[in-house]
């Protein structure tokens, strides 16, 4: 049956399709759509666990015992989880296992634009990247064959614009696949002197695969007319922009497997053409191998290392003519990030904010505090790192740095590697204050379930993490949780933590306006008469207000009822329109 499908949906299908009985995974975009469509099948399971290493880790236990399983994670996550993945490659596996990493090119919701190849490069383990959502399904078919016939764990690197678009699909029946488990001490466990048996293995492994990619169905050569009299190297959304640009008159080699690359291939299509160029997102992995060959090919010196291609961008390099756009005769005013219209966020950094405290960030929807009016955050880095930067800030700095410093932090993300952090500030003894922005949701990815919200992925009840019992086992002795909709009572917080000689930790805890279960209230709105102009609730950043005619005004289309606009102001202007 074909099917429209999102690549991230396809992908999930075969993982299916293939017999995998087990995803373990992190939310991250572009890649969360992997899990969540495999958690629609009720004969598998699936789930969301605190963070990628976790994941990568329960994938690799299910694969031990004898059922394929995979492990889903944007290229950030990959970070998190290269501590057993490198092992990984030693072990091998006993059911096929699958690793799915979606890379972000142009950083639409990622903070940086790192290239998953590297690690599939470094750990030896090897990578298949679809261009579209038929070769999603069938890679992913494929990579457990690869899985068990070359024991071990496989890549699958999709990218921000194959996840995410569609194309038509031809979905198939499931095939049931079990191993039986036996008990291999040198195998799985990696003991010095076991681990430097298996590397050989590995080294061994890594030639067979070469010797496949040489071959293999999914690197191919499309033959072109001979009409522009070069050739082109190129794999994922690349090959798809090439296509567009150049139809069928340029010979192409088109890879699917791009860990470990071939080399017998790759010499005979350079013999072919008279120039040879490599059309590549992000870092020049191709290219690089390619020269290594000692094959002349043009590179990033004509295609940029920054952000992802386009059409455009193929046409614009060979100075081609562009294809006709249409061009809107009108500017369109540019819609800066923002938090929400009622975020329990921005109670908690306009306090923040009016104190001028100083505050190290995390990695969540909660990050836009750092966007005007606001411009709340100091320091943003990755997952956790809010914590332990933190204890890091105020050891540096002293007490001067302790009485005005914080760190935020959402749920989902100290669960996910926050509390680590927080256990170094209760053992080594900093004073510092941790903020939990607890909106009893994982948020910017879309709403996923966290080990803090009491449901597993299907919403189903599940074990819940007490955020505040947490606190205190692990040493805080001073928990607090304040209402992020009530402001006074966060300053008043806030100040009295800040002031103390201990560490502590303060829970803002409100859910996000976004979820279902939250029913907004009637709208708020303006009374002009009462209104002086002073703008102070244009400080507070809430979309829903503006200023128009010399009094504020309220979008009643965006405004959810929250009311800390009219605890903010001075003169009540704001009323709600029950009143």
């Amino acid at each position: 049956m074909k099917e429209l499908m999102i690549g991230n949906a396809a992908l999930s299908r075969g993982l299916y399709e293939a017999g995998c009985s087990v995803i373990s995974s992190y939310p991250g975009t572009p890649s969360t759509e992997i899990t969540e469509e495999f958690a629609k099948y009720d004969d598998v399971y699936c789930e969301w666990a605190p963070n990628e290493k976790v994941a990568m880790e329960a994938a690799f236990g299910a694969s031990l015992r004898g059922k394929r399983s995979a492990c889903c994670m944007k290229h950030v996550g990959l970070n998190v989880a290269a501590d057993p993945l490198f092992t990984m490659s030693y072990t091998g596996v006993n059911a096929g296992m699958v690793i799915c990493v979606a890379d972000d090119p142009g950083m639409h919701s990622s903070q940086n634009e790192q290239d998953s190849r590297h690690y599939a490069i470094a750990a030896k383990v090897p990578m298949l990247e679809p261009s579209d959502s038929q070769e999603a399904l069938d890679f992913a078919k494929l990579a457990y064959e690869i899985s068990e016939e070359y024991d071990t764990p496989v890549f699958i690197k999709m990218c921000t614009r194959v996840a995410h678009s569609q194309s038509i699909t031809e979905k198939g029946e499931r095939t049931e696949v079990t191993r039986e488990y036996e008990k291999n001490p040198r195998k799985y466990i990696m003991a010095p002197a076991n681990a430097i048996a298996r590397h050989p293995f590995v080294e061994e492994r890594t030639a067979k695969l070469v010797e496949l990619a040489e071959t293999a169905s999914f690197n191919r050569v499309e033959e072109g007319t001979g009409e522009c009299g070069f050739g082109i190297i190129t794999s994922s959304t690349s090959y798809q922009y090439v296509k567009e640009v150049f139809g069928d008159t340029v010979s192409v080699l088109k890879l699917g497997m791009v860990n470990p690359l071939p080399v017998k291939l790759i010499k005979d299509f350079a013999k072919k053409v008279e120039k040879l160029y490599v059309i590549e997102e992000l870092d020049p992995i191709i290219e690089t191998h390619c020269k290594n060959l000692g094959i002349e090919v043009i590179g990033k010196e004509k295609f940029s290392i920054l952000g992802e291609f386009s059409q455009r961008t193929i046409a614009k390099a060979f100075e081609l003519e562009e294809k006709e756009t249409v061009v809107l005769d009108t500017n369109i005013p540019v819609r800066p990030p923002m938090m929400c219209s009622g975020c329990p966020h921005r109670g908690m950094y306009y306090v923040l904010a009016k104190n001028k405290i100083t505050v190290l960030g995390d990695i969540g929807c909660y990050t836009l505090g750092s966007m005007p009016p606001l411009n709340a955050l100091d320091m943003t880095l990755c997952m956790g790192a809010s914590v332990s930067g933190l204890h890091g800030f105020n050891k540096a700095g002293g007490e001067v740095s302790e009485k005005n410093t914080v760190c935020v932090i959402g749920d989902s993300t100290f669960m996910h590697s926050g509390v680590t952090g927080l256990i170094n500030i209760a053992y080594n003894q900093s004073n510092s204050t941790v903020i939990v922005l607890d909106n009893s949701i994982t948020g910017m990815t879309g709403h996923q379930q966290n080990p803090t919200t009491g449901k597993n992925i299907k919403g189903d009840p599940a074990g819940k993490v007490d955020l505040e019992a947490l606190c205190r086992s692990v040493g805080i002795s001073s928990v607090r949780v304040v209402d992020p909709y009530n402001l006074e009572e966060c300053e008043r917080v806030v100040k009295e933590e800040l002031a103390k000689e201990e560490p502590s930790v303060i829970i803002s805890r409100r859910p996000c306006v976004l979820l279902k279960y939250v029913k907004p209230k009637k709208p708020l709105r303006v009374d002009p008469d009462k209104c002086r102009g002073c703008k102070r609730c244009m400080k507070f950043g809430c979309p829903s207000i503006s200023f128009r005619d010399k009094h504020a005004v309220v979008d009643s289309t965006l405004c959810v009822g929250c009311g800390v606009c009219a605890g903010l102001c001075p003169f009540d202007a704001f009323e709600s329109e029950e009143e």
